[in-house]
């Protein structure tokens, strides 16, 4: 009888060790209040002479000098707790009432090194998890950003959904810019990525993206190249392409639609111009949708790539009421077209076969769709570096007009 009474005591102390932990509740939680929520980050190549501003946070003051390591400057958006507007009928627009960010800035060797900095300047600890835009600078991102990717990458706070750019003047500028139509700064970068992508006027490039394409054998990553405009807008000047972390060229804003067209990514949102051959008059064409097709042969010992591009796209307008749109000028002008954006297409490719970067991933189609020749001959990304300047690719582009639109009578 003792015996089954101690091994009933026995279960239900057992039980309460079991249950004890679950009823801990949140000992461990951290009130957003008590957070430095970090919501974007600039990047920019500091001046030797701001080395004063350092502290000896991390280092002896001296024991590491510009020159040797290089020296940045990182400007960050904190989010001001209680002003961040929750819906639409709070406060007015970006330009006025009270700020929703709090914009602070530290130098620093490398990122973590800067962030340490800022870090004893902010008493909350930064919290990176609403993190949601990364500026570099063009200066640092040509020096190469390896540092940086390594850090970002090793921070499990820091989602692979973020967007992140490379701006043509200083990241910090871009920080500290307060467009009218959003309350808060950042989200008004991210809105206009977001936007684009689902317009058809630029690619998805997420930050995840990227980083796989600079980690990838046979492809290279690009970014979303910016430029800050007046009224403190930001425009999308077209993609900075990288050789592995270094940024290496940019293209303008048409051969965006260009790369679009070659990777087959579907909406279109491109609009151009296109001129009936032997005559003076103008058309607007759209772009609705896009296709292609990548095929791969071994000849004479080397890879050669085929593109077949199809895109379906609508006329919006025309520059003479006189010219009537019949069938065959119809025909005249989707043969235009046709040529117009094969060209554009093979100037694309050989502006970054010049640079070494295959933005298009071909060396990723050569490695899985001929293996052998890929293990026997390149194996390596510096390999397909040196023979993507002498691919040889095949384009074919064919234009179709869908609609040539209404006009009421």
């Amino acid at each position: 009888m003792r015996a089954g009474r101690l091994k009933a005591r026995s279960n239900l102390l057992l039980v309460m060790l079991l249950v004890f932990p679950l009823l801990a509740g949140c000992w461990d939680r951290q009130e957003i209040e008590e957070r430095a929520v970090v919501l974007g980050i600039g990047v920019d190549v500091a001046d030797p002479a701001e080395e004063r501003k350092e502290t000896e946070s991390s280092h002896e003051r001296g024991a590491l000098t510009a020159e040797e390591t290089g020296l940045l400057r990182l400007t960050v958006q904190i989010a001001v707790p209680g002003r961040i507007p929750l819906g639409p009928g709070e406060g007015g627009g970006g330009g006025g009432g009270q700020r929703t960010v709090w914009v602070v800035d530290a130098v620093g060797h490398t990122i973590g090194d800067a962030i340490n900095t800022l870090q004893q300047r902010v008493s909350p600890p930064l919290f990176f998890g609403h993190l949601r835009i990364i500026v570099i600078s063009e200066a640092l991102a040509r020096k190469g950003i390896k540092n940086l990717n390594d850090y970002f990458r090793r921070n499990p706070e820091v989602r692979r959904m973020n967007w992140m750019f490379v701006s043509q003047g200083s990241a910090a500028g871009i920080m500290r810019a307060s467009p009218q139509l959003e309350r808060v700064p950042t989200l008004y970068l991210m809105t206009t990525m977001d936007q684009s992508v689902k317009m058809g006027r630029f690619p998805n490039d997420f930050l995840g993206i990227f980083w796989s394409a600079v980690s990838s054998k046979g492809k290279e990553g690009y970014l979303p190249y910016v430029e800050l405009m007046k009224e403190q807008n930001v425009q999308i000047s077209g993609l900075a392409y990288f050789r592995g972390d270094r940024m290496v060229g940019s293209t303008n804003p048409i051969q965006i639609p260009v790369y679009m067209g070659i990777m087959g990514i579907s909406m279109a949102g491109g609009q151009t111009f296109v001129r009936i051959p032997g005559t003076e008059e103008l058309f607007m064409f759209q772009g609705r949708s896009r296709k292609s097709v990548f095929k791969v042969r071994i000849e004479n010992g080397k890879p050669v790539i085929r593109v077949t591009v199809a895109i379906e796209g609508n006329l919006i307008s025309k520059f003479n009421e006189t010219v009537q749109l019949s069938s065959e000028v119809v025909r005249r002008i989707e043969a235009q077209l046709s040529q117009q954006s094969k060209e554009a297409s093979q100037n694309l490719i050989a502006l970054t076969q010049e640079k070494r970067a295959d933005i298009f991933g071909f060396g990723e189609q050569v490695r899985a769709k001929e293996p052998d020749y890929w293990n026997a001959h390149i194996r390596t990304k510096d390999a397909w570096q040196k023979q993507y300047q002498e691919l040889k690719v095949e384009m074919d582009v064919r234009v179709h007009v869908r609609r040539v639109g209404m006009k009421a009578t």
